[in-house]
């Protein structure tokens, strides 16, 4: 199986086989490690059940990170949820309760995954993944302490909203007018364009407000000088 050097050459490999980009996934798993397709569905299995639990431990009961900078929310939103009260409806807050909870534990969401289980074309989950790059194009990285928690966690929880909310978009029939490779190279731009204290060095944004510095040495201590 080929391998795919762009969307554009995604798309077209999966026409020419009239395969789904899961299939084409599946594929070149397969070829690269060796295996059988039972082999690698049992190798998914794992990190399938890895994946469930952290999305399940954190909204079962309060979990906490090693720095105890972070936890407790997912329980939070579980609870809020099982109210029923919730102005957005339960599934909308157990997607952010689980996302959360991955936060917690460890974790991630797809929505061009979404859009191919929800019977999308490889076409469209590309389309999915284009608006996500756009909707998140700029966004900073700076970890309170230099630990992926504050205010990482929280915008995990925006980001499987924003998954969801592309997914039906793109499913209605909503398409990107920028196409994947564009907002790609458009994603790698901006990255490379933003000035170090902003790209996970701990040395701007939340991570230097005085609460910022506060968390940071609560967690590792006063920093001499």
């Amino acid at each position: 199986m080929k391998i795919a050097r762009s969307g554009k050459e995604l798309l077209e490999i999966c026409a020419a086989e009239q395969i789904s980009l899961s299939e084409y996934a599946i594929r070149q798993e397969m070829e690269l490690k060796n295996v059988s397709r039972e082999d690698l569905f049992a190798q998914m299995k794992i990190t399938l059940d890895a994946m469930k639990e952290s999305a399940t431990a954190g909204r079962e009961k309060k979990v906490y990170s090693l720095s105890g900078l972070i936890g407790g929310d997912a329980y939070r939103l579980q609870q809020y949820c099982n109210t029923g009260n919730s102005l957005m409806g339960n599934g909308i807050v157990m997607a952010m309760a689980m996302a959360i909870s991955s936060s917690e534990v460890n974790g991630a969401m797809a929505s061009g995954a979404v859009v191919e289980l929800m019977g999308g074309t490889p076409k469209m989950s590309l389309d999915a993944a284009a608006i996500i790059f756009k909707n998140v194009l700029g966004l900073v990285c700076d970890p309170v302490a230099g630990l992926v928690e504050i205010p990482c966690a929280k915008r995990n929880v925006s980001g499987a909203i924003n998954a969801l909310c592309t997914a039906d978009m793109v499913m209605a029939g909503v398409n990107s007018k920028i196409p994947f490779d564009d907002a790609v190279a458009a994603m790698y731009k901006v990255g490379t364009g933003l000035p170090e204290e902003l790209r996970e060095t701990a040395l701007g944004g939340c991570a230097i407000t005085p609460t910022g510095k506060a968390l940071q040495e609560k967690v590792f201590g006063k920093k001499e000088n």
